[in-house]
């Protein structure tokens, strides 16, 4: 599944961030715990280069807690990186990011630090603004896409927050990573398919979590394959229609609907490990495309250039 989801004012905030970067000190990046490798805006990364960054596990309480540890201690171990896992229950620890984005720039004591803070749609970002804050400034809620607009905001101590827009890039090419975005809902579900996102979610629950299935639909053994499991748990909710036959469509809904509100408990759906295979894989994948293009591009410029020859040879043979 390819997430192909760029509105104009997603553009309008990659050049306003673009241009309020030179003037910031830190970057606060809100990823989802769950996701944290598929949550990383890479363009955003790209465009930060080496300003120091805090990246804030949001969501955790919806996370394995021992994979967010494994993850703090990952994206730690990167050069100017600090991690912070964070709830939306946990008022003090989100109060605390803004001393730990201090700390990051040590010479800037007892002068104003600009921060900015960014993340994709869906995240948690307003959230943790309007904790920060104290007060609320920031839209939130569950669908993707609420903050339209730069906003900066005093937070106390000498700090202050330049919220952005909830930015997707233009193209996800690791697939997987597009499965997951929209399996947790940082898209709108009119650019998904429900039983695509859910199969994916079944397959890796299966391998990764099936005591987790079988408790929460109350189901005697966890089949090995999505289609069984997807009309296992529409039959244990209700989900049929003619001739008694399962609803997949329905399932699939019920299904990515319990993920999201962590009615399966704490899951994380990717490791450091597999964020390095894949970003691996994604950067062939990238690199073939690039060559392809090349090539496609060659043979278009050849077509053109023989046209042009046959042209001025007819026209030379009609003089």
């Amino acid at each position: 599944m390819q997430i192909q989801w760029f509105p104009g004012h997603m553009h309008k905030a990659r050049l306003e961030i673009q241009t309020a970067l030179p003037k910031v000190d830190v970057v606060i990046e809100v990823l989802d715990a769950r996701i944290p490798y598929s949550s990383e805006n890479p363009m955003l990364a790209e465009l930060r280069g080496d300003k120091p960054c805090l990246k804030v596990l949001a969501k955790s309480d919806l996370a394995d807690e021992e994979m967010t540890t494994q993850w703090q201690e990952y994206l730690g171990a990167v050069a100017g990186v600090r991690a912070r896992a964070v709830t939306t229950e946990d008022i003090p620890t989100i109060r605390k990011l803004k001393y730990a984005a201090a700390r990051m720039v040590p010479h800037k004591e007892g002068k104003t630090i600009k921060t900015m803070i960014v993340g994709i749609p869906n995240v948690g970002k307003s959230t943790i603004i309007n904790v920060l804050a104290g007060r609320k400034i920031a839209k939130t809620g569950n669908t993707p896409a609420i903050t339209k607009q730069q906003q900066s905001v005093n937070i106390g101590d000498g700090i202050t927050l330049l919220d952005t827009p909830g930015v997707l890039w233009p193209n996800v090419h690791n697939v997987n990573s597009s499965y997951r975005l929209a399996l947790l809902g940082s898209i709108k579900d009119t650019a998904m398919d429900y039983g695509d996102v859910a199969f994916f979610g079944a397959r890796y629950l299966i391998e990764n979590y099936p005591e987790r299935i079988a408790t929460r639909f109350e189901l005697e053994s966890v089949p090995s394959s999505e289609l069984p499991l997807l009309e296992a748990i529409g039959r244990k909710r209700g989900c049929l229609g003619r001739n008694n036959q399962v609803d997949i469509d329905r399932a699939s809904k019920i299904f990515v609907t319990e993920i999201r509100s962590g009615g399966l408990g704490r899951l994380t759906f990717e490791t450091p490990q597999i964020m390095e295979r894949e970003t691996a894989r994604t950067a062939d994948l990238i690199a073939e495309k690039v060559e392809k293009d090349k090539e496609k591009e060659a043979k278009r410029k050849k077509r053109f250039r023989d046209k042009q020859r046959a042209q001025k040879k007819s026209r030379e043979m009609r003089g």
